[in-house]
């Protein structure tokens, strides 16, 4: 039997939770972004990089089944949990630097405990490579959580593969303390205090809870993957300093909250220097990407639509007060709303002091059918959007810079226009460049007298 004392520590701290680049730009060390170094377009530089693995040389090893007796016809999971980790381990100790699974359908599950289902672990130093047509699934169990496959180390890639989870068959049995029934704690990939890692062309779905759990980890890149049909999340990061999601596909994540392609909640652990871009995401029920505790986070070229019979409950972009993001450059489009309205970009508060110790950036976003709102906090830059059909709203903020964005009517709220396109309530800073429609839109904001216009106040 495996060690599992030190994953079952982190295991209990999870449960207890909610849940143009440069070359020098990213060869810079400094990994904390210069709110006065700004770009050419005016915003903040991305400074830091993220550490790909260093995998030893070393021989590749390719998992003989015949010789490890491993089924590969997704039957008798104690079997081949037990044999495949055998043959994983030998090759560990030999000294292979790759290990490439072969075709077939493995399906593993390791009764742990009462809330554990266990399954593959894969070791430092190791490149784990799956063959053409070669899937990872888990067996139908009753635990809250599970790991299909759980990163044991620093220096690990995992590339070309399939990871099925059992959302479909899963037994909801009450957990013993509250009686809840969420069991929104199975994971695909589990990252788990590792450095150096990457997850490169994977297909990870059906998952009780998330494509991939990145816990209190450094340097790790998820790049050309499909995430779907997961229950919770298509990524959580909880705990994560540099960390890359791009250009993978993270669509129809439906069934418990929060429901989001990414989801950074760190929940007192760090959470800094992010980067997602260039990802697609679709059909998203809780939204696409919801910043909660992140410090220098860039969402930059995304592609994010709400998609046809999908419904949002937050919306595309939330993020909350605090945190550090730099929105740019997205397309994003709504078919109607969410309990926010259709807002592409909200920003919650937490209330109370509106100090925000960095500007939050809105530059060059194109938001089909919805728009953006920001409250009770302080410091945005809001520069060269379109907000097509819907609003650019503020309320009890202070410093919001509003340089050459478009905001166009909606057909929706004819008899509604002069409050449905601009919105103020107690708001400070300075416009400029600003149209709705064809026509200049001249918004009196000034450094010192809060705006606010009245029909805001009549409830328009």
């Amino acid at each position: 039997m495996r060690n599992f004392t030190y994953f079952l520590v982190l295991l209990i701290t999870v449960i207890s939770t909610s849940c143009s680049k440069d070359s020098t730009d990213l060869n810079n060390s400094t990994y904390d972004a210069d709110p006065e170094d700004l770009d050419a377009n005016g915003l903040p530089r991305l400074v830091f990089k993220v550490k790909l693995p260093e995998i030893p040389n070393g021989d590749t090893y390719t998992i003989e089944l015949d010789r490890w007796d491993i089924p590969s016809t997704n039957t008798n999971p104690i079997k081949t949990t037990a044999n495949l980790q055998a043959a994983i381990d030998w090759a560990h100790e030999e000294g292979y630097s790759q290990v490439i699974l072969p075709k077939g359908e493995f399906l593993v599950g390791e009764d742990v405990n009462d809330i554990y289902q266990g399954g593959i672990d894969i070791h430092s130093n190791t490149e784990f490579i799956f063959s053409e047509g070669a899937v990872l699934s888990i067996d139908t169990n009753n635990k809250w959580n599970y790991c299909v496959l759980r990163l044991n180390g620093d220096n690990i890639i995992v590339r070309d593969g399939t990871i099925k989870g059992e959302r479909d068959t899963h037994i909801y049995t009450p957990r013993t303390n509250d009686g809840k029934t969420a069991h929104d704690e199975g994971h695909g990939i589990c990252v788990w205090s590792n450095n150096n890692v990457l997850v490169k062309n994977m297909k990870l779905h059906n998952l009780t809870g998330d494509g991939s759990l990145v816990l209190e980890s450094n340097d790790v890149t998820f790049t050309d993957n499909t995430i779907y049909n997961n229950r919770r999340q298509g990524i959580s990061v909880v705990g994560g300093v540099r960390v890359e999601i791009t250009n993978n596909e993270i669509h129809h994540i439906k069934g418990t909250s929060p429901q989001f392609g990414v989801d950074i909640e760190g929940a007192g652990r760090e959470d800094k220097d992010i980067l997602i871009q260039n990802n697609y995401f679709h059909h998203n029920t809780g939204g696409d990407i919801v910043n909660a505790s992140g410090r220098n986070v860039y969402i930059l070229d995304n592609i994010m639509e709400q998609g046809d019979g999908s419904k949002y409950v937050d919306g595309p972009i939330v993020s909350w007060h605090k945190t550090h993001n730099i929105i740019a450059r997205n397309t994003i489009t709504m078919v109607d709303g969410s309990v926010n309205g259709r807002l592409g970009y909200i920003q919650y508060s937490s209330g109370g002091d509106k100090g925000h110790n960095r500007a939050t950036y809105v530059h060059d976003n194109v938001m089909n059918s919805c728009g953006m709102y920001m409250y009770d906090s302080s410091d945005a830059d809001v520069r060269r959007n379109k907000f097509l059909g819907y609003f650019l709203a503020f309320s009890d903020f202070e410093n919001a810079i509003l340089i050459d964005n478009l905001v166009t009517y909606s057909e929706k709220h004819t008899n509604l226009r002069f409050c449905w396109s601009y919105r103020f309530k107690n708001v400070t800073g300075s416009a400029s460049g600003n149209y709705l429609g064809d026509n200049l839109e001249e918004i009196p904001l000034s450094e010192t007298k809060p705006h606010t216009l009245q029909c805001v106040l009549d409830g328009w």
